[in-house]
């Protein structure tokens, strides 16, 4: 008999829900074997004329996996080819690398692998994440355009017949634009992070994934059996029948749940006690408008304007940002839309990169309404934009990032700017729309008394809320488990906003990933917030719990976690809440949380 294989747990980043267990498919891809030999001086041309043809050949290529993932995930997710293409009509690499052929007298191939390494060699030790994810754009076009040098097709996924789990290195965005959910049961890969762009389709496509496991192509080989959790960022290598058995019972468990939720979307948000709440979407773009529509969403609580700068070479004009959002509007009318002014820096960055320079510690640098501030006609250009919009729905814009009174009325004036210039312009707009602050800095809690003097509603943004209030950088591994959306101060800072809120007679939402959470749910609206935000899917199961709750259990749910001196027994509150609403509906091991 074969011996038994220990199992192996790995943890990585959580990057896409679900769970899968199947037989591993390792994809590794050897570093390709480029010779390097003398070219008589007299072949020089014709040796440029071979480098050009590969590169036309190759963007042919690309363009085509462009159009593949257009028809898959839709415009936007295709934009990340547009950083292909544009390495693909880069003048330097392409000069360098043929004045190296004429100098050196080596062979165009060589020379190319030679000049784009050192490019990718650059980018790589670079601390920004944005960039880092460049350098693989880079390796992914040089092994394209070297291996129609070399007449080497490779190995491609969109060939990938078994249904297996995919772990790699790392995906380049060729690879992902063919990725077929009925062949790839889920990802997991040894680099990668939650902005890179397997995530995102992976995402979209609803397969598992998991990445930053750092060395699991060494633990693994081709066939072996492998069980992704992508909900905890756990990877198990060889399970065992016991492990097997308690995630076929979670997942049962999950599966169950979910079918339950399903059957709440056409009901209304209305607890037992008859308070209504408005549960509203997180969305990217015009591709969420069907998403927003199916889950009986009341509005877009809070529209990501970053996706529309986001992977491509200049930022977007005006006519391109109104025509995107007045379709969202319209769409959606009369329910809101709340537009969040563009929120760049930290860990998105678009590649216009002339305006934001590399930065130490960019989630304390230039971003959001700083960034906006500081490039003042391209937030009037959006504000425009914006406003023009609002004439086709209800329209409402936040501020991103807000931490001070300054900072605010700035935003307001050039406001009060575009809206004069567009009276003058005789442009349409809602003379109405409101205007909110984002509440995720620490100082702007504090001043939200302030700051509700200028401003008609509050959106908590509890991702940056919470890793500004711990000090914990949320997408570092080494400190991940001090980010606490539990932690009493987390808590006492909702609830003080919520609070100056209620005093002004001002709307609160909650916009973070906590607000989709349903273990904080009853919490968040114990502590008084009127709406929540949170992305399409998990609209479902926001509603039954709602419709699952009473206003007394829930205030006083929030009151007693408020008296709590520290983060464990606010958790084991809210434990003990969770599994007496979820009821006979899962088995007493069933551990989902």
């Amino acid at each position: 008999m074969p011996k038994k294989r220990k199992e192996i747990f790995l943890k990585g980043v959580i990057a896409a829900p679900g769970v899968v267990q199947g037989r591993a498919f390792v994809l590794l891809e050897k570093d390709l074997d480029v010779s390097r030999y003398r070219v008589d001086p007299k072949e020089a041309d014709k040796e440029s004329e071979r480098f050009r043809e590969a590169l036309s050949q190759t963007r042919q290529q690309i363009e085509n996996r462009k159009a593949a993932l257009i028809s898959k995930l839709g415009e936007q997710e295709a934009q990340i080819f547009d950083a292909h293409l544009l390495v693909l009509e880069d003048q330097a690499l392409i000069d360098e690398t043929i004045e190296k052929q004429r100098k050196s007298g080596y062979n165009i191939e060589y020379c190319f692998h030679t000049v784009s390494n050192r490019y990718i060699e650059m980018l790589d030790q670079i601390e920004d994440e944005y960039l880092r994810e460049r350098a693989t754009d880079i390796r992914d076009v040089a092994r394209r355009v070297l291996s129609y040098l070399m007449g080497n097709s490779g190995f491609s996924l969109e060939h990938f017949k078994d249904e297996r789990v995919l772990v790699a290195k790392n995906l380049s965005p060729s690879d992902t634009a063919v990725i077929d959910k009925k062949r790839i049961l889920a990802i997991v890969t040894d680099l990668g992070s939650r902005t890179s762009h397997a995530v995102i389709v992976a995402r979209k496509i609803s397969i598992p994934a998991v990445v930053g496991l750092h060395n699991i192509t060494e633990k693994v080989d081709n066939g072996d059996p492998i069980l992704v959790d992508g909900y905890t960022g756990v990877v198990i290598v060889h399970p065992s029948r016991a492990t097997l058995d308690r995630y076929g019972k979670i997942s049962a468990a999950r599966e169950s749940l979910q079918n339950v939720y399903d059957e709440s979307l056409p009901l209304p948000a209305k607890s037992l006690d008859g308070r209504s709440f408005d549960l509203m979407a997180n969305i990217e773009g015009r591709e969420d408008i069907e998403a927003v529509r199916h889950t009986g969403a009341q509005g877009v609580g809070l529209f990501r304007t970053e996706a529309l700068f986001l992977n491509r070479q200049h930022y977007p004009s005006e006519a391109e940002q109104f025509d995107v959002y007045r379709e969202v509007a319209a769409a959606l009318q009369p329910q809101p839309v709340i537009i969040r002014t563009l929120d760049l820096g930290g860990d998105k960055y678009a590649n216009e990169r002339g305006l934001i320079s590399r930065e130490d510690n960019p989630f304390m640098g230039l971003r959001g309404i700083r960034f906006c501030l500081k490039y003042k006609m391209l937030f009037k250009t959006q504000l425009r934009a914006i406003l023009r919009a609002s004439a086709f729905g209800h329209v409402g814009i936040l501020y991103p990032m807000i931490s001070g009174l300054d900072e605010l009325l700035e935003a307001n004036a050039l406001l009060d700017e575009v809206k004069e210039e567009l009276r003058q312009e005789k442009q349409a707009f809602s003379e109405e729309a409101a205007v909110g602050v984002m509440i995720e800095i620490p100082s702007a809690a504090c001043i939200a008394d302030i700051l509700a003097d200028h401003c008609t509603f509050f959106s908590i943004g509890t991702n940056d809320l919470i890793q500004y209030l711990m000090a914990v950088d949320r997408i570092n591994d080494e400190v991940a488990q001090l980010y606490n959306p539990h932690h009493p101060a987390v808590l006492r800072t909702i609830k003080a906003v919520v609070d100056i809120a209620k005093q002004r007679g001002m709307p609160v939402n909650v916009c973070g990933e906590m607000a989709g959470d349903v273990f904080y749910l009853p919490l968040l609206f114990g502590l008084g917030t009127d709406s929540l935000s949170a992305v399409p899917r998990s609209l479902a199961q926001m509603k039954y719990w709602v419709r699952k709750m009473t206003m007394g259990n829930v205030v006083a749910l929030a009151e007693q976690a408020l008296e709590q001196k520290d983060a464990e027994t606010v958790y084991a509150l809210l434990k003990a809440y969770y599994y007496r609403q979820i009821g006979d509906l899962i088995e007493p091991n069933a551990a989902l949380i």
